[in-house]
């Protein structure tokens, strides 16, 4: 039976109709944004700050006094790394102190007083290294508080000292670290791949220098500890 106009009419609205949604589907996939790639959000962290010079004398290594250097520290130059290890059974790095054994780089030719001092550098622990020390700020003070900050690693967690979190899963990957040391306002603030993690007031001291590799502390300490860093970089600021 042939199909009346108006049926006709109809189906061929249906049809354009059908068309032009399919259409704007189309149109909506191309034109629709993509979603938002997580990016570091520390695009300013070093912005107004000036790099200062670090030679390669700056990094004095300090290790276990009673066997060679290369026995617990290597550099690679061709990738940068500066990896560090100790047992946790080592000597000290001298036969005055009677400090826990280390292996740390000190850097030296900028300790300071005054001003806004920023430290940054990629780190890595591998999984199974806890109990150890792997940055810090340390002062004059020979006492009880001969640090400014200390950054523990116990059981795969980045910690201020053994108590607060800074950040948890540090394990086996490289993490961007950036520590803002604010010396006449006594705060230091922490920054863990561009995001802010801590933000601590400090004692004051005469005089600051940056450290970091590894050093043993006191509880949940692994036989053997380590970790590796990269691309350290030492900033400053005047008031």
């Amino acid at each position: 039976m042939a199909s009346s106009p108006l049926r006709t009419l109809a189906s061929g609205v249906v049809e354009r109709t059908a068309a032009l949604l399919v259409l704007l589907l189309i149109i909506r996939v191309v034109v629709a944004p993509a979603p938002a790639v997580a990016v570091d959000g520390d695009c300013n962290l070093t912005a107004g700050f000036v790099q200062v010079d670090l030679p390669e004398g700056n990094f004095v290594v300090q290790s276990p006094y009673d066997v060679p250097e290369n026995q617990r520290y290597s550099y690679d130059v061709a990738t940068g790394v500066r990896t560090f290890w100790v047992y946790a059974d080592d000597k000290p790095f001298n036969t005055v102190t009677g400090t826990n054994p280390r292996t740390e780089v000190r850097l030296a030719g900028h300790d300071y007083s005054s001003g806004v001092w920023q430290f940054e550098g990629y780190g890595y622990v591998p999984s199974g290294t806890s109990g150890t020390s792997v940055m810090q700020i340390h002062n004059e003070d020979a006492g009880a508080h001969a640090t400014t900050l200390m950054l523990h690693v116990y059981n795969g967690t980045l910690r201020y000292y053994s108590g607060a979190a800074v950040e948890d899963g540090i394990y086996d990957r490289w993490f961007r670290l950036n520590v803002v040391h604010d010396v006449d306002a006594s705060t230091v603030a922490v920054f863990v791949d561009g995001a802010p993690r801590l933000a601590v007031n400090v004692t004051p001291s005469a005089s600051h220098y940056f450290k970091f590799g590894v050093y043993v502390q006191h509880h949940d300490v692994s036989p053997r500890v380590e970790s590796r860093w990269r691309n350290v970089t030492v900033y400053t600021k005047p008031y």
